[in-house]
């Protein structure tokens, strides 16, 4: 497998990988010429191979790059290269398997996700974050660790919870919408909003673009 991304998120995945058993072979794949040869045991290759190479030996993939709207957009294009996405979910993690984790996505130490819940693509569920029953999460959310969801809640595409942060049952969360850490949500939030505080409220709008 190929994890795309060898910073600090990406040294993360490649640990709970490598613990999930599920790969006779993983590497990293990252063009910073300042990183070494080698991280957790994991060759890192550069930009000198073609995608074609790297399909030949890694045709699956996960993108562990913290920017959503970044990892959404490398997860298409490499779509369109030929490669599969590759779900990584860390052994101490609980995963109903009566919930639905779509391609790419990441379940890290310590998470849980419940009955009932829906994840897109690309997701990330951090350590000891928390998805409740019936929550929809759609593609590239990223839920920050200690972060936690009530049931029936849904979160629009790329949108990002701080750490720490709560959300209230039913709440609906729109696309491209930032929670600050610790905040606590307990009304729906618009489309490219940051929201902050105890309760959390607008702290500004951002570009669609």
């Amino acid at each position: 497998m190929l994890i795309v991304g060898a910073g600090g998120h990406g040294r993360v995945v490649a640990d709970a990988a490598i613990l999930q058993g599920a790969w006779s072979s993983i590497a990293f794949l990252d063009q910073n010429p300042k990183l070494p040869a080698a991280q957790l045991g994991l060759p890192i290759i550069g930009e000198s191979a073609s995608p074609a190479e790297l399909l030949q030996d890694y045709p699956h993939a996960v993108v562990a790059i913290g920017d959503s709207r970044r990892r959404l957009a490398l997860m298409q294009q490499m779509q369109d290269q030929g490669f599969s996405f590759a779900c990584v979910m860390h052994p101490s993690a609980s995963v109903s398997a009566f919930c639905e984790v779509g391609a790419g996505s990441v379940v890290l130490a310590q998470a849980a996700i419940n009955p009932g819940a829906t994840l897109g693509k690309g997701c990330i569920i951090n350590t000891g974050a928390t998805v409740d029953h019936d929550c929809r999460l759609a593609d590239g959310v990223h839920i920050s660790p200690g972060a936690h969801l009530a049931g029936g809640v849904s979160v629009g595409r790329a949108s990002w919870l701080g750490i720490g942060s709560s959300v209230r049952e039913s709440v609906a969360i729109g696309e491209f919408v930032t929670v600050a850490a610790g905040a606590a949500v307990v009304d729906d939030i618009a489309d490219h909003t940051t929201v902050g505080g105890v309760p959390a409220v607008p702290l500004r709008r951002r570009s669609s673009s």
